[in-house]
C-alpha cells in the first residue's frame, strides 16, 4: 500500500513539474491562467486518472456484472476542463476579436499531459511537454511575418 501511494505521489510531483513549466509560461506571457491554475488542472488530471485506476481495481472484486469504463472518466475529465477553458475565451463582437482560445487549450492540453502522467507515461508526457512550450514560445515569433503574407496569397489559403 505504501509502495503504491509513493508511486502515486511521484506521479502527482512530475504532473507539478511538468504543469508548471506551462503554467510558468503562460504566467511569464500575462495571461489570466498562469502557474497556479496549470499546476491545479495538470495535478488534478493525474489525479482523477489515479482515482479511476484504483476504482477499477475495487471493483474487480463484485465480479463481471459490474464495470468501469476508462473512456468515460476521460470524457468527464475532458468536458470538465473544456468547460473551465469556456471561462477564459473572451469575444469582443465590436472589435471582432476573440482572446483567451490560446490559454482555453493549453489547459486543455495540460489536462491530457496530467492524464499522461497518471497513466505513467512520462516519456510521452514531457515530450508533449516539450512540444507545448515551442508551440507557446516560439509560434509567437512566427505569426507576425504570417499576418504579413500577402492578401491575396491569405484569401486562397482560407478557401
Amino acid at each position: 500500500m505504501l509502495e503504491s501511494d509513493l508511486n502515486i505521489f511521484l506521479r502527482v510531483g512530475v504532473s507539478l513539474v511538468l504543469s508548471g513549466i506551462l503554467g510558468w509560461e503562460r504566467e511569464s506571457a500575462g495571461k489570466a491562467a498562469g502557474l497556479r491554475t496549470h499546476i491545479l488542472v495538470g495535478v488534478a488530471s493525474t489525479l482523477f486518472i489515479v482515482i479511476g485506476e484504483l476504482m477499477a481495481v475495487s471493483f474487480r472484486s463484485y465480479g463481471d456484472h459490474v464495470r468501469f469504463d476508462a473512456a468515460n472518466l476521460i470524457g468527464a475529465i475532458v468536458t470538465g476542463i473544456s468547460f473551465l477553458g469556456a471561462g477564459i475565451i473572451v469575444f469582443k463582437r465590436d472589435k471582432s476579436e476573440v482572446r483567451g482560445l490560446t490559454t482555453a487549450a493549453g489547459i486543455l492540453m495540460t489536462s491530457a499531459i496530467g492524464m499522461l502522467i497518471g497513466l505513467e507515461r512520462y516519456v510521452l508526457a514531457i515530450g508533449s511537454t516539450v512540444i507545448v512550450f515551442l508551440v507557446l514560445r516560439a509560434v509567437q515569433y512566427l505569426e507576425p511575418s504570417i499576418a504579413k503574407a500577402p492578401e491575396s496569397s491569405r484569401s486562397s489559403k482560407d478557401n
